[in-house]
């Protein structure tokens, strides 16, 4: 299950967007660990959105995953590898309020190895992007 970075929280005060840090697989395609994240704090969150929760029993912890839909008592939450859990078919419903906000920005660090100019291209061309909503996506998570 993802963590985020304590970060995310100190600033939240001050300033509408955040950032943190990815960690764990169960966003995997989607989003890898080390990625990191700009979100946006107080965001409507729609089906198929990514956000940022805390975690229903254990508040310290934060965690990403994929909105998929309201239902009562707050919203169902899936990561996008259905191999890793720790998501809403663990721990059911996320109330509203523990819903800090939603991705808007995935920025992927260059790895180590990635030397040659071809790698640093490919690289250069996929290591910034906006995390949009992907709607198909909640219709086929939803029916899991």
């Amino acid at each position: 299950m993802p963590e985020l970075s304590q970060e995310t929280e100190r600033g939240r005060a001050v300033l509408p967007f955040g950032a943190a840090e990815v960690t764990g697989p169960s966003m995997v395609p989607t989003l890898q660990h080390g990625d990191r994240l700009l979100l946006q704090y107080g965001a409507r969150v729609r089906p198929g959105d990514i956000v940022v929760l805390r975690h229903p029993f254990q508040q310290d912890l934060l965690v990403v995953k994929r909105a998929v839909e309201r239902r009562e008592g707050g919203w169902w939450v899936l990561g996008d590898n259905p191999y890793a859990g720790g998501d809403s078919t663990d721990y059911g419903t996320v109330p509203e309020e523990f819903v800090l906000g939603k991705v808007r920005f995935r920025y992927r660090p260059r790895k180590e190895g990635q030397r040659s100019p071809f790698a640093l291209a490919l690289w250069a061309l996929s290591a910034a992007r906006p995390v949009l909503s992907v709607r198909s996506a909640s219709r086929r998570l939803r029916a899991r």
